[in-house]
């Protein structure tokens, strides 16, 4: 009876067990394929999920690339505007210490130099002034010839001013320039000729504004901004001549004054260059000694009276007390007319640019295959036109 119960029991146990035993498989097999079926999802969408987080992530870049160059142009923008403001406050500052300039008086107790000075002082790294300045004596004959060469400073040289003066516009531009100083003015005023006071105006006018001065007789062959080579900086010129005349016989003191002598009938200057400031003050103090004296008429047919006066004479004398003036010039060594003898390309000494002789005083017919050709600048007709000039009363 006992052992019937036991097998009862165990079948019933047994009922209970195996159902449950299968229905758990079938819940692990169903998790099983569950997970599966989500892993073969997750790895189905995972090469998309990628690819959105590199284009998620290079759309990131380009936007900060573009945002780098809004903010690189803006930079530039604000650097640019920035120069622009610098360069209009320098410009008004230099218009007002012009100003300034111009207001102040020279004082009264100064010497002649001192007020030259301090009217005209000289700049070394200022540019060269884009004037071109003549003057036409009223006794000129030739009017068509000096036409063809006015347009022909003209067209060569476009973004220059050219002033043409006659006598009486030089006198105005020369009472205003100086009318602090009215000792050059006296002198000016004294001097005996049209051809004196024409020198005198040439001194004066770059003195006071730089720029270029060309006797009415010359003739342009190239601009100017071309006379400057190009293997010197323009900012150590200070002033530009040509050799006048180089003598290669004995005879040379019947016509010139020195054995070299520079010309005057092309200059070029920066404003207020000792040189030609020493040059107006030593005509300005002559004269009014010669007005003292009583001895303003002199012969002016004869170029010495002219050279030692205002002339070439003059100016080569200047020219070569600044060389060798160490404290002006800078130059060690003691400086002659050796020095631009046979003189064949320009040569810098100090600030002054010195050409040959053939430079401004060009021939007229220039070949193709001449060596000198680029350096040649302008013709000279070398009129000495106070051979024509009415006399002076009293000669």
């Amino acid at each position: 009876m006992a052992k019937a119960k036991k097998g009862v029991f165990f079948k019933r146990w047994l009922l209970l067990v195996v159902p449950a035993v299968v229905a758990l498989a079938l819940v692990v097999r169903f998790l099983n394929n569950s997970k599966a079926s989500d892993l073969q999802n997750l790895l189905q969408n995972l090469p998309k999920e990628i690819s959105q987080s590199i284009n998620s992530a290079a759309s990131s870049q380009k936007s900060d690339a573009d945002l780098m160059q809004q903010f690189e142009a803006l930079a530039n923008e604000i650097r640019r505007k920035q120069e622009d403001q610098s360069k209009q406050y320098e410009k008004q500052r230099l218009k007002l210490e012009k100003q300034i300039q111009e207001l102040q008086q020279i004082p009264e107790k100064a010497t002649l130099r001192e007020k030259l000075v301090y009217a005209f002082r000289y700049d070394t790294k200022s540019k060269f002034p884009a004037y071109i300045w003549q003057v036409k004596p009223n006794f000129e004959s030739d009017l068509e010839d000096i036409l063809d060469r006015e347009r022909n400073w003209d067209d060569k040289n476009p973004g220059f001013v050219h002033e043409i003066t006659n006598e009486d516009m030089a006198e105005t531009l020369v009472r205003h320039f100086y009318s602090g100083i009215p000792e050059v003015i006296e002198a000016y005023l004294a001097l005996p000729s049209t051809v004196l006071k024409v020198d005198f105006f040439k001194y004066l006018v770059l003195l006071a504004r730089g720029g270029v001065f060309a006797d009415m007789d010359t003739n342009p062959l190239q601009p100017v901004p071309n006379w400057i080579p190009e293997e010197i900086e323009p900012h150590k010129i200070g002033i530009i001549v040509g050799v006048e005349h180089d003598a290669n016989s004995p005879d040379w003191r019947s016509r010139y004054v020195r054995r070299l002598q520079f010309g005057t009938w092309i200059i070029q200057a920066k404003p207020g260059h000792p040189i030609i400031r020493e040059v107006v003050a030593k005509i300005t103090e002559a004269t009014l000694q010669r007005k003292k004296e009583g001895a303003l008429n002199v012969n002016l047919r004869n170029d010495l009276n002219i050279m030692s006066w205002t002339g070439s004479g003059l100016w080569t004398d200047v020219i070569f007390t600044y060389f060798n003036d160490y404290m002006r010039s800078g130059i060690l060594r003691k400086i002659t007319w050796k020095e631009f003898h046979e003189l064949k390309e320009p040569k810098l000494l100090s600030d002054v640019l010195v050409f040959p002789q053939f430079s401004f005083n060009a021939p007229i017919e220039v070949k193709n295959d001449d060596p000198n050709k680029p350096l040649y600048f302008t013709t000279h007709k070398g009129r000495k036109s106070w051979k024509t000039a009415p006399k002076v009363e009293g000669n």
